[in-house]
């Protein structure tokens, strides 16, 4: 196919839609792409569309394959036709299946069971950037501290305890004491900037405590694993199950949402792709794990020296972000794109603004 024809023909299916947003196709989109470890969903969406958010619009699940949201390295991923409208879609699986084309128009995938685990399917985005978060952090809200059980001490009353020792615990662990907890330790108050309200405190996971024993009001611990030594006054929380797969789609906030990033992991005030930030929005405002939000820069203030008056520039687009964990009133949210330095205090915003 001349480079002629295929820009028409991809001209023209730019203007299909299965929504009201036109379907931003890349003109040099592939026809087919093979899946490859280490590949992410973001990095295929960016592959078939200027924008990843657009990907529900045009990836077609075809229900006859199992697990049809999931993309596993060795799967073929191409464009077909479906009803008239092109779309994005598993055109081969990597593993005993073949592709029956019916009539024009139709695409039927005829699998045989997969030997892949769940777990081998691609990311959103990159694990290792996230996965401290996913496991590690919590946002809680003051009360659920206020009201945590504590360490109490260490066998033979140590002050310091690592993986391996016991601890004893004293609280109101409720009608029912659980079979582990996770051990904290506070950090950081999260405060909107532009409202003072507080909207959430970050609680940092020290390690894991199985219960051994339970008296009264106090458990005692062994401490199955630690990142840091646990000391007294550390927190207990019960464990919580999360899927930590991320196996989302980038997409859209439902509704317009604007905020700021109020902190970036580590502590600085530079932002660079890849680093996880935090957002004052959450899910109170539509946010939900795959949101994507674009991130503006204030524009610069310059003299007018006709008018003999300062005046502020127009916002510029500096990036973008995908939300992979939310809270009540805030999210922590990964860098995927920097086109300009970021710093704590940017504003992002969906990008249907």
């Amino acid at each position: 196919m001349s480079k002629t024809i295929k820009r028409i023909l991809v001209a023209g299916l730019m203007c299909l839609s299965t929504g009201a947003m036109a379907l931003d196709l890349k003109s040099d989109a592939p026809q087919r792409y093979v899946v490859k470890k280490g590949d992410t969903l973001w990095d295929i969406s960016e592959r078939f569309t200027n924008d990843p958010w657009q990907w529900p619009e045009i990836w077609y699940q075809n229900s006859q394959i199992k697990d049809p949201h999931l993309i596993f390295p060795g799967d073929e991923i191409g464009l077909i036709s479906i009803d008239g409208e092109t779309r994005v879609t598993v055109t081969r699986r990597g593993e005993g299946s073949r592709t029956v084309k019916l009539s024009p128009g139709t695409v039927k995938m005829q699998p045989t069971a997969r030997v892949e685990p769940i777990e081998s399917a691609i990311p959103a985005i990159p694990q290792d950037a996230i996965r401290s978060f996913l496991r590690e952090n919590r946002v809680v809200a003051q009360e659920d501290l206020d009201k945590a059980p504590r360490v109490l001490s260490g066998v033979d009353a140590r002050l310091l305890m690592g993986a391996g020792g016991k601890v004893y615990a004293r609280g109101d662990f409720g009608p029912q004491v659980s079979s582990a907890y996770g051990i904290y330790r506070k950090g950081q108050v999260y405060r909107d900037p532009e409202t003072n309200e507080v909207l959430g405190l970050e609680a940092l996971e020290i390690g894991l405590g199985r219960v051994l024993a339970h008296d009264n009001d106090i458990v005692t611990l062994e401490l199955e694993r630690t990142n840091q030594q646990v000391s007294i006054g550390d927190l207990l929380l019960p464990t919580e199950d999360r899927d930590l797969a991320a196996n989302y789609y980038p997409k859209s906030p439902e509704r317009a949402v604007i905020g700021q990033i109020l902190a970036v992991s580590g502590g600085v005030t530079q932002v660079g792709q890849y680093d996880v930030v935090v957002l004052n929005r959450g899910q109170r405002d539509g946010l939900e794990p795959g949101s994507v939000l674009l991130i503006k820069k204030t524009g610069a203030v310059v003299y007018d020296r006709v008018a003999a008056e300062r005046v502020r520039l127009p916002e510029e687009r500096a990036g973008s972000l995908m939300v992979f964990r939310t809270f009540e009133k805030m999210s922590y949210a990964l860098i995927m794109r920097a086109t300009k330095p970021l710093r704590v205090g940017d504003k992002v915003e969906s990008p249907n603004q």
